[in-house]
């Protein structure tokens, strides 16, 4: 490979499968946290990226010696930087009570950067950029779970026999469980699900958006909730 221009097959093969190997790396990590974009997702960008990054240094290389033509290599690789960003933002949802999918949007980001890389010949930045995500995804995410990670918003919604001590209840109960109330609404009407369980009195709905440490459980949250004597249904998100 004495001509910059002129890459062989040998090593075009190489970089290819050292784009899937790196790509997947960091896809099968968000494969087994369950995430939007995994395996499959990472490899094809990775993948992408370095033949895309190949095509761009080597595609054109008939053309250097023409005259009036300039060759950038550099050309593809700012567009790919810029359209894998739609990619990214594909993962990011916004669910009413939070924002998911940064990290995986990033890691996204960061694969077309390696796949690039990698199709420049760029071998020891890719590999040890690989490394240093894994070792973000993986430790951070150990330390977070463990050290950093803060409240989470759930929502409750309460359906019941409408009493006098009943958001008193519920206020002393959710203190009891360290759970934090941000935004409660209280509505008190006839056409309400369950209805039939009170017929006789007045029904009413109670939504609670609340905060909770780590280690919530939804389904003990409800079981305590389900037993108290007014309370008809209850839904824990």
């Amino acid at each position: 490979m004495g001509d910059p221009w002129v890459i062989d097959n040998s090593h075009i093969m190489i970089r290819l499968l050292l784009a899937v190997l790196l790509g997947g790396l960091i896809g099968f990590e968000r494969e087994r946290s369950n995430h939007a974009a995994g395996l499959r997702t990472h490899i094809l960008v990775c993948l992408g990226s370095s033949l895309i990054m190949m095509l761009s240094i080597y595609g054109f290389a008939a053309f250097v010696r023409e005259p009036s033509v300039r060759i950038d290599p550099a050309r593809l690789a700012t567009a790919v930087i810029t359209g894998v960003g739609f990619l990214g933002a594909g993962t990011i949802l916004f669910t009413g009570k939070s924002i998911t999918g940064l990290t995986t949007a990033a890691s996204i980001w960061v694969v077309a950067a390696i796949g690039l890389g990698t199709g420049a010949g760029f071998y020891f930045a890719s590999v040890a950029s690989t490394v240093l995500v894994l070792l973000t995804l993986w430790t951070l995410n150990k330390l977070e779970q463990r050290y950093l990670r803060g409240q989470k918003p759930h929502q409750i919604t309460l359906y019941g026999l409408s009493s006098p001590g009943l958001l008193d209840q519920v206020s002393t109960f959710l203190e009891q469980e360290e759970i934090k109330v941000k935004k409660v609404s209280v509505k008190e009407h006839d056409n309400i699900p369950f209805r039939e369980l009170h017929p006789e009195g007045r029904n009413v709905e109670v939504s609670l958006e609340v905060l909770a440490r780590p280690g919530f459980d939804p389904l003990r949250i409800s079981a305590a909730l389900r037993q108290w004597e007014d309370i008809s249904a209850v839904i824990v998100e």
